[in-house]
């Protein structure tokens, strides 16, 4: 019997419809937040949970809303998806529009549609517009009045660090180095690829880089292939990890590893450490696995995709590797389950109110695998002596509105040179500035 295309799209939309209402958290948020994390059982369906937040935009005049004491003004508008931050000595600021690459193998099967058909409601399915730009407020009154593109023609751009006069680039499939004078509104050097990264199926396309204090070297995330590795253990060589680059010599070495999918990457003032925010697994329930972030060891095994949250065996991995398992770091940290959490800045030289004098800043994109949403704000979280020390705190919150669509999704945080707080939206199609209120 042959089925008509209109009865499989029925079925289709009938099995998504399914998986959205049935499976859903029995924990709050809350559980899955902090040192100790509550880790339930897994809860696997047959098909993932899948709890979209359809993206809209801000409607004229809207915005987040910022926590108390604190103000929230557009420091930019009218980008094309602006992902990742980086603040020049200058103060100008260089944003990152950018989508996932078009090229390079692609997934196919069910859940690959289905993903697809996610990122798309989701306000993930526009084209990337593979460029940089640049945003300057010279008069300081808190937003950019020069917009210049100041490299174009990249390549899934997401990363950057300036070092002396040299600016790197981490595109999907590799770093590049760029010219820089300080000033400088464009560049039209076409740059030196300085080493190739990961890439092929691009599960997760976004490569993250910092440079060390000393400028010596490069840390550079690369996110893994797969949820656990279902694509095949053999396309994650290399991925789910931190690379270290020495910029002397171009030589590259795996830093950590077992990180699912590391984003943001910063420097603890007080400790040197360094840190990262990593996305966790989908796939077993609403409750499970929180993302979080974490110190990150030389040499440390986080325990991906063989385990979670330290030694919490995952079963769906095949094989297992029980001697792996038995090393894998428990994180510093949860931000709480499927809060896709990304972008992270210390706080030390903020201008905020002193509530907000030591800790992290955290931009939360928001989930789709769980019931009900989470995520969708940027959060805080108190530090002492180098460690997180108490609940997370709100920062900005409202992007979602009453119908829980998306009017924005917070993806990095920065501070600029007046100590403020910049967080790229990627649906909103801005960067908010977000200030003491006055």
């Amino acid at each position: 019997m042959i089925r008509s295309p209109r009865v499989t799209a029925l079925s289709i939309a009938a099995a998504l419809a399914l998986t959205a209402c049935g499976e859903s958290a029995r924990l709050q948020v809350s559980d899955g937040t902090g040192a100790s994390p509550t880790l339930p059982s897994p809860n696997p369906t047959t098909l993932p949970t899948v709890n979209i937040a359809p993206a809209i935009g801000w409607q004229q005049g809207a915005k987040p809303t910022p926590a108390p004491g604190l103000a929230v003004t557009a420091f930019a508008v009218g980008l094309d998806h602006p992902r990742w931050l980086q603040v020049l000595p200058n103060g100008d600021v260089l944003v990152a529009e950018s989508n996932a690459p078009s090229d390079g193998e692609k997934p196919s099967g069910f859940k690959a549609w289905m993903a697809g058909r996610v990122m798309k409601k989701a306000g993930a399915g526009v084209p990337s517009a593979d460029r940089i730009s640049l945003l300057r407020d010279a008069d300081n009154d808190g937003v950019a009045e020069l917009r210049t593109v100041l490299l174009k023609d990249l390549h899934s751009p997401f990363g950057m660090a300036l070092v002396g006069n040299e600016l790197y680039v981490a595109n999907a499939d590799a770093v590049w180095r760029f010219p820089y004078r300080d000033g400088d509104t464009t560049i039209t050097d076409k740059g030196v690829k300085v080493t190739d990264l990961p890439a092929g199926l691009n599960h997760h396309w976004t490569k993250n880089l910092i440079a060390s204090r000393d400028g010596a070297k490069l840390y550079i995330t690369v996110g893994s292939n797969s949820n656990v590795g279902e694509n095949g253990l053999d396309k994650e060589e290399g991925r789910a990890a931190i690379w270290e680059l020495d910029r002397a010599s171009g030589d590259k070495r795996l830093f950590a590893t077992g990180l699912r999918n590391p984003n943001g990457l910063a420097w603890e003032p007080g400790t040197g450490a360094l840190w990262t925010a990593v996305n966790e697994r989908d796939e077993i329930g609403s409750d499970l696995v929180p993302d979080y972030i974490t110190s990150v060891k030389d040499g440390g095994f986080y325990g991906w995709p063989y385990s979670y949250y330290g030694q919490h065996v995952d079963a769906r991995v095949k094989p297992q590797n029980p001697e792996l398992v038995a090393k894998a770091l428990v994180p510093d940290y949860a931000l709480g389950p499927h809060t896709a959490s990304l972008g992270i800045a210390f706080s030390q030289g903020t201008s905020l109110p002193a509530a907000f004098a030591n800790g992290l800043f955290v931009g939360q994109h928001g989930s789709w695998n769980r019931k009900p949403k989470s995520g969708y704000k940027v959060i805080y979280v108190p530090f002492k002596n180098g460690k997180p020390d108490g609940a997370p705190v709100d920062v900005l919150t409202g992007f979602l509105n009453a119908e829980e669509d998306a009017q924005g999704r917070p993806v990095d945080v920065r501070l600029d040179k007046h100590g403020a707080l910049l967080v790229s939206d990627d649906v909103g199609n801005t960067v908010w500035r977000v200030t003491a209120a006055k």
